[in-house]
């Protein structure tokens, strides 16, 4: 039996692992790097040790140093979680040697299945081995690790070497391992997968399926189960496809199948040898308990014959701290609040804690389960939409929107989602009453007297706040009866909550100031100062970092006084494992370069100055 787990993880899984531990009465031991000391995971656990690294990023992957911190910490077992660590066979085999319990798979079942050549190959599909105009479009995967790193759509043969490189680079700093392939890309096709979990007695569980096909650079964004609009003949084959590829490497634990399906026709992507992210929501509508389960299966006992049966629909939406509508670039800073109400939350953040340039930006995944799909996808956007999400810019709105888009209620998705409707789901659509009321609730928190008696009316007060991308200014007068603006009447203000009424509605707006940052609603403000301040401007062709990231390399020969031409490469920022092209707004002159590899930089940071030719 276990008494002690180590999770070789942080954040979220972390999170959820030791929860399930504490019902089960099993003590818990985390591990982190210096940037998460001060971690939820951390705070959370019965027992921490420190992983020297020598970056942050490379701290997870250390498997000698994450076995020996098991051991010293007088743990028995211990869950890879997912990511990371989580499908390498030779810490498997590391686990095991130190006589620990390994929560996972058998190292050859992991080893079998974590190149996706070799899956393909055990379930009979063949990668392209050599790609021609016909094959157009075509995929570049990475062979190990997920998560949509190392992988690129290719649609012009001209591009395939660049393509090919820059993925080998992705692959080897994620997963390290370079290796790459190529295969069909299928436009349109649904992202479909069924649970596996698997017993060393013979017994296999197949419990449902869940579909994954709103996602953003390869990666998930909304999931739910059971996948929607399958037909039985189907479900059935993608049921003994998963149950083949469970015999095929002699499986145990818990595992995912997963597939492209497209014209009635299931295409095998691969097999992931772990929990998923989206486990919630087979969790919700099998009522189970899958890291229990996983924690079951490693002790060696045995699963009931049958599987339970399942009720009603689940659907789970990933909160980032991204800005969607510029290219999904990473957000830092602090996250002040973080309520999700009415829904199941796993987080791995708590309130003001900071989020870093180091690892996902994912704060947090919200689940909702009902006895019918329209009922969950209607309760978990409404649940995300009262949310309070004080901090970063996140991909809150994205959410709720998706949620309510016809082809996602209707069942229609697939992964070009995102393609087709990026801009109208982040156009900026700022509630017109939010400045208002945050001017009035700050105006309560500076301690204005709203009330009170005057022998000549007051002047107007006047407040400037950024949102959306503009700024705006209001303005409101102090009066017998209370403060007063045009078009609406001020039922009620102080400092985190103002009530207006706009032709006869009330309406409630909780207000929330954190420095110069105001949220209002689901609304996200900046309050600026009276006077604009001309130093503060930037010189014109300043190229900002638009995510937090590393600059991995700057364009050969690049250097100041070069001459630049528009759209041309300048340097490549890495952010969550991915490469980013800083590019040349303009043709002209390269008058300032602040960036050198290695330099760590938030959003806003000044990269370089590119100075535009003038005509003659």
């Amino acid at each position: 039996m276990i008494s002690t787990l180590l999770v070789a993880n942080r954040g979220e899984i972390a999170c959820r692992v030791f929860r399930t531990c504490r019902a089960a009465g099993i003590r818990t031991v985390a591990v982190h790097s210096d940037p998460d000391e001060q971690a939820l995971h951390v705070r959370e656990s019965d027992a921490a040790v420190r992983l020297p690294g020598a970056t942050p990023a490379e701290t997870y992957l250390r498997g000698d140093l994450i076995v020996k911190a098991a051991v010293a910490a007088g743990a028995d077992a211990v869950h890879p979680g997912y990511g990371f660590l989580s499908e390498n066979a030779d810490f498997a085999r590391a686990v095991r040697d130190a006589g620990l319990i390994w929560v996972g798979p058998p190292p050859e079942a992991i080893e079998a299945m974590a190149s996706k050549t070799r899956a393909k190959e055990l379930m009979g599909v063949e990668p392209l081995t050599e790609v021609t105009e016909d094959d157009l479009p075509v995929l570049v995967k990475a062979a190990a690790g997920g998560g949509g790193r190392g992988m690129r759509v290719v649609r012009e043969l001209a591009q395939l070497e660049a393509e090919l490189n820059m993925a080998r680079a992705e692959a080897a700093s994620a997963f390290g391992d370079g290796e790459v392939f190529v295969e069909p890309y299928v436009e349109g096709g649904r992202h479909v997968e069924v649970q596996v979990l698997a017993d060393a007695h013979g017994t296999v569980w197949v419990l449902g399926t869940r579909d994954c096909s709103l996602q953003r650079r390869h990666q998930k964004v909304i999931e739910e189960a059971p996948a929607p609009g399958l037909s039985p003949q189907l479900t059935e084959e993608l049921y003994a496809a998963a149950r083949r590829a469970t015999a095929a490497v002699g499986y145990r634990g818990a595992g995912t199948v997963e597939f492209l399906v497209a014209g009635g026709r299931a295409h095998f992507l691969e097999m992931n040898t772990r929990l998923q992210v989206e486990h919630p929501v087979t969790e919700a509508v099998f009522g189970v308990d899958l890291v229990a389960l996983q924690l079951r299966v490693a002790e060696g006992g045995a699963l009931d014959p049958e599987p339970p049966a399942p009720h009603g629909h689940a659907v789970e939406a990933r909160l980032y701290a991204e800005d969607p509508a510029h290219a999904w670039a990473p957000q830092t800073g602090t996250l002040h609040r973080l309520r999700v109400p009415g829904v199941r939350l796993d987080s791995g953040y708590g309130d003001g804690d900071r989020i870093g340039v180091h690892y996902d930006p994912m704060l947090a995944k919200a689940v909702a389960h009902a006895p019918t799909r329209a009922e969950a996808v209607r309760a978990l956007a409404g649940a995300l939409e009262r949310a309070a999400v004080h901090g970063p810019v996140t991909n809150r709105d994205l959410l709720v929107r998706s949620l309510r888009h016809e082809e996602f209620t209707g069942g229609r998705m697939d992964t070009g989602f995102y393609d087709r409707h990026l801009a109208a789901l982040t156009a900026v659509v700022p509630d017109p009453h939010a400045p208002l009321a945050a001017a009035l609730a700050d105006a309560a928190r500076g301690g204005s007297r709203f009330g009170g008696w005057r022998n000549l009316p007051s002047a107007p007060q006047t407040r400037r706040y950024a949102v959306g991308g503009a700024e705006t200014e209001v303005h409101y007068r102090h009066t017998r009866t209370g403060p007063a603006a045009d078009g609406v009447r001020v039922v009620h203000a102080d400092a985190g909550l103002v009530v207006l009424e706009v032709e006869g509605v009330r309406r409630k707006f909780t207000v929330a100031r954190y420095g110069d940052q105001v949220h209002v609603n689901a609304t996200a403000l900046t309050a600026l100062p009276r006077f604009a301040d001309p130093a503060a401007q930037r010189a014109p062709g300043s190229l900002l970092a638009p995510m937090p990231g590393t600059v991995v390399r700057v364009a050969d020969g690049l250097a100041v006084g070069s001459a630049v031409a528009a759209g041309q490469p300048l340097l490549w920022l890495e952010a969550m494992k991915m490469e980013h092209r800083i590019t040349a707004p303009v043709a002209g002159t390269l008058r300032a370069l602040h960036a050198e590899p290695g330099r760590q930089v938030e959003v806003g940071a000044l990269l370089a100055v590119v100075q535009e030719d003038q005509e003659p």
